[in-house]
């Protein structure tokens, strides 16, 4: 089993993975379908108009957690890692008066979200609960061409059939295009046993057998950088988040608390602890404003990952750039499992998938940089996540707002304690 840091560390937009990322990308990979897609393709017929109806979940809190802004975005030819999120509102308006979207590389396409964006409430797509339903049709309201997506968490897209394909692999055959195919924790830990490495150095082999080290340094550097970039944001900002409950941004004054007792010498037996919550939410109320943020591994629990490795670098006098890689290794290695095996999306698992997945590989990669041993970079994640199995996923007028950013500081919390603990 092969999953890149890269695909659970993706840099996008918040609020949501599941319901913000996914159908951006959803609408993307339909656009593509359209363009390069081998389906049936009616002589002289051209596409003129499309249509999405979102269903589930996603229609109950699409409004709360921008999925349609989201939809209007990803038809318009934005994708959640490239857009610029000081243009979003622009675009999105200029799609609502021209009634329809212009991609790079495609012709006009009639689209009025007012009416061809449906919220379908009534009618669940079978699957899974985030489902959405693209549709192409010619100027006479033929249809041409319909796709069903799902959105399965931490911004994965699939399609309906490569959801049964899925499904129907219960134990998929051991990938062998790298060198450590670990699918769970047990194996993880015999090919460390074998081979004498941290589980870092595995995930580190595994991602280079597809690129150099060169690219990979780069990427993680790029990960690291965008993470660091939604802390720095998150506690230079104040105001009021969107959504109506008039949540304030708090991560800025407790921030400048913070500064002020680290000036003046003053003494705070919870100055960790607090350090970790300024930073997980600063990066919570970044996603929940809808600005830029590093899904880890989803836009709800994005705050817990960069509060923990921010943490390290601010608290740990060897923490290094080399450090800061193996963190982001070992704790992607842990996501993949934890993905692999069962689910990151809030929507299907509750926020045990989002946080308590997020602290697990929170735990793993603090451990791995503290020294640990494969079995304690282990038992650091299996602390983190037991402790957080039952949580529900139900926030406040479907806002990822209320208990979610305070939610994050308490994952990095517990991640730390995890790490310790092993």
């Amino acid at each position: 089993m092969f999953l890149s840091v890269f695909d659970i560390y993706k840099i996008g937009i918040g609020p949501s993975s599941s319901h913000t990322m996914g159908p951006m990308s959803a609408a993307a990979r339909f656009l593509d379908e359209i363009a390069h897609g081998d389906w049936p393709r009616p002589h002289g017929a051209e596409v003129a108009r499309l249509e999405v109806s979102l269903h589930g979940s996603l229609a109950f809190t699409g409004i709360g957690h921008a999925s349609d802004r989201a939809v209007i975005l990803g038809l318009a030819g934005e994708k959640p890692d490239t857009v610029d999120p000081d243009r979003m509102e622009a675009i999105v308006d200029e799609v609502m008066k021209k009634r329809q979207v212009e991609p790079q590389g495609h012709p006009a396409y009639r689209f009025n979200p007012e009416t061809d964006l449906v919220l379908d409430r009534k009618t669940p797509l079978p699957g899974h609960a985030n489902g959405m339903r693209f549709s192409a049709f010619d100027r006479d309201r033929r249809l041409l061409l319909t796709r069903i997506y799902f959105s399965i968490g931490g911004g994965f897209v699939v399609t309906d059939t490569e959801l049964e394909a899925m499904k129907a692999k219960v134990r998929p055959p051991v990938q062998k295009d790298v060198p450590f195919p670990f699918r769970t924790a047990g194996e993880m830990l015999k090919m460390a046993a074998k081979s004498g490495l941290s589980v870092a150095a595995m995930k580190r082999a595994n991602e280079e057998a597809h690129m150099s080290r060169e690219e990979l340094d780069a990427g993680l550097d790029r990960i690291w950088g965008s993470m660091l970039g939604s802390i720095e944001r998150g506690i230079s900002r104040d105001g009021t988040l969107p959504g109506g409950l008039k949540v304030r941004r708090r991560a800025r004054v407790i921030h400048d608390k913070l500064k002020d007792e680290w000036k003046q010498n003053r003494h705070n037996p919870l100055l960790a602890n607090d350090w970790l919550a300024v930073y997980a939410m600063a990066v919570n109320e970044e996603n929940a404003s809808g600005g830029k943020i590093v899904t880890a591994p989803t836009n709800g629990a994005a705050g817990v990952v960069p509060a923990v490795l921010r943490y390290y670098t601010h608290f740990h006098e060897d923490a290094d750039e080399n450090g800061i890689r193996d963190f982001l290794l070992a704790s992607a290695a842990v996501g993949g499992i934890i993905k692999h095996n069962a689910s990151i999306s809030g929507a299907e698992v509750g926020c045990q998938g989002e946080v308590g997945s997020a602290s697990a590989m929170a735990a793993a990669g603090l451990a791995q940089v503290m020294g640990g041993t494969p079995e304690q970079v282990e038992n650091a994640a299996e602390i983190a996540l037991e402790h957080h199995l039952g949580m529900t996923c139900d926030p406040v007028a479907g806002l990822v707002q209320v208990p979610c950013i305070e939610r994050n500081a308490l994952g990095a919390v517990k991640a730390v304690t995890g790490a310790s603990l092993a």
